[in-house]
This record gives structure tokens, sequence and C-alpha cells, in this order.
């Protein structure tokens, strides 16, 4: 589906899956944000996790200029999308469910970065619950090589090896001047995802699913990302795959991935009712 420049799908759960597991209650609205270069065909395999669970889902990917060129630069590209994707929840009336969030890469972290912000500081948005999120194989931060092989992968073996290695080489020209050389200044007019996400993240559960054996996105950064949201109080899982390549937790483990993707929900969605009340409370005074 296409709305005002961008592509999603959204599905709506059967009347009575959606009264099997949540009895009464608005069902959750899961919003899947994929990784760059992902398809709605990789995604919908996700999707049905919530969907077989009675969740409406919401699947979107950032394009791939956004994510590697826009970012990269400083265009807050991403922002104007991460509106626009919590302005769907209010075209589709869902807005008084429980929204939670399943994040792939640092694609995915990249806009979840900015719907976080607006969630902070939007009157539009204050209404929205947010239970809880999901991060699959994120977030990184300054790593070049994973950055190069991330994109390698995204412009496939079709590409023009002479055109594939000098677009690589002008993107990690670029990364390494703007985000690293240049970074203790140009953060001051665009602070990366990770650190931003860092200093001012989400309130709400999160859990974190990585892989040691990741080459794109570093465990060490997920980990590190982890301690410190733990040490600001939140409630934070997390759980290392150790095996599968990057963001290929659910095809190695389908059967674990998706338990604990239903677990974390299930539990996020125990305490919504608390959860929404104290935000009408909130938004009262």
């Amino acid at each position: 589906m296409g709305y005002d420049g961008i592509d999603y799908n959204i599905v709506f759960p059967e009347a009575l899956t959606s009264e099997k597991h949540w009895r009464g209650s608005k069902e959750p609205v899961v919003i899947l944000l994929g990784w760059a270069g992902s398809r709605d065909k990789h995604l919908a395999k996700y999707s049905s996790i919530y969907n077989e669970q009675g969740c409406v889902t919401l699947r979107y990917t950032a394009p791939l200029k956004t994510v590697f060129i826009s970012e990269s630069l400083g265009y807050k590209e991403l922002r104007s999308t991460s509106q626009k994707l919590l302005e769907l929840l209010f075209d589709y009336e869902v807005e008084n469910n429980p929204i939670f969030f399943h994040v792939f890469s640092n694609g995915g972290f990249m806009l979840y970065r900015y719907i976080v912000e607006l969630l902070h500081s939007h009157n539009q948005f204050s209404t929205l619950c947010v239970v809880g999120t999901v991060v699959d194989s994120a977030p990184g931060s300054q790593n070049v090589i994973g950055a190069l092989r991330a994109l390698k992968t995204t412009l496939g073996p079709k590409i023009n090896v002479l055109l594939q290695y000098f677009l690589l080489a002008l993107f990690a020209v670029a990364i390494f001047l703007l985000r690293i050389v240049l970074y203790p200044v140009t953060k001051y007019f665009h602070k990366n995802h990770y650190d931003a996400m860092m200093e001012h993240p989400a309130p709400w559960p999160q859990m974190y699913l990585y892989s040691r054996a990741d080459r794109v996105i570093r465990y060490r950064d997920v980990e590190k990302m982890v301690k410190v949201l733990r040490e600001k109080g939140l409630t934070v899982e997390s759980f290392d795959f150790i095996t599968p390549a990057h963001v290929s937790l659910y095809r190695d483990c389908p059967e674990d991935y998706s338990s604990r993707c239903r677990t974390f929900v299930t539990r996020c969605m125990s305490s919504s009712e608390e959860t929404m009340t104290k935000k009408r409370l909130q938004v009262q005074h």
C-alpha cells in the first residue's frame, strides 16, 4: 500500500484469533521496521508471528537512499517518514490500541530513533501507548566495515563491479569523515542513532536479540547499549543466539525466536492497561 510517499503493508487479524488471545482487550499493533534492502516478503514472515497471536501488524522498510545517504550526510529525512507512519495509526483508527515495535538492524533502528523522539515531543502522538520493543541485530555504532558489508549485500551481485567498488569507496570516505573524524563537531548538528538512543532512550520494556557471529553489527555495541539502559533503570532483556549471521536469527532458530517474541509481547501486554491509564492521566495533567 502507498500513503503520502511511503510504501507499507498492514494486516488485521481475524476477530476470533484476536479474541482468543486478548479476550476483549484491544489487540496490540506491531510496527515492524525492516533492515536496509529488506523486502516486504521478508518482513511478512516476521509479521506472521504476531498475526497468529491476534495482533495487527504494520510493515515498513525505509528506502536505501535515506538509510545509506541521507542519514550519513546528516539529512533527517527519516523524521518525516516516522511522522507519516505514526499518523497511519490514526488513519486506521488504532491509535488507542497498545503499540509494539519490532526493529531490524541499523536501517530500522534509525527510523525507530525518530519515532521515539516524536513520541517524546509531539503533542499529536502523546496519547499513543507503546508497551514494548524487540530489537533484532541492532544497534551498531561507528562501524565502517560493518556498514560497508551491509551496503555491499544490499547492492547485490547484479550491479556492475566497478560501479559497486566506486559506491563502496565513496560511502566509506563519507562515513569515515562525517561519522568518525568530524563527529565531535557534526554530532551537535546530527547525533547518530546510537548515541541519541543511549542518551534519550525509550522508557518502555525492550528486548535485544543478537548474535556474536554478526559481521555487520558488533555484538559488543548491542551489549553496551543493553548495559547502559539497564544502568538507567530501564527494563531491558537480551539474548545472544551465538551463531546466526546478520538478521538471520529467525531463519536459523525459528522456534526459539518466535517463542521469545510472543512471550515478550504477552508480558508487555499484561501491564498495558496500567500503562495506558498512566498515559491518560499524564495527558490530563
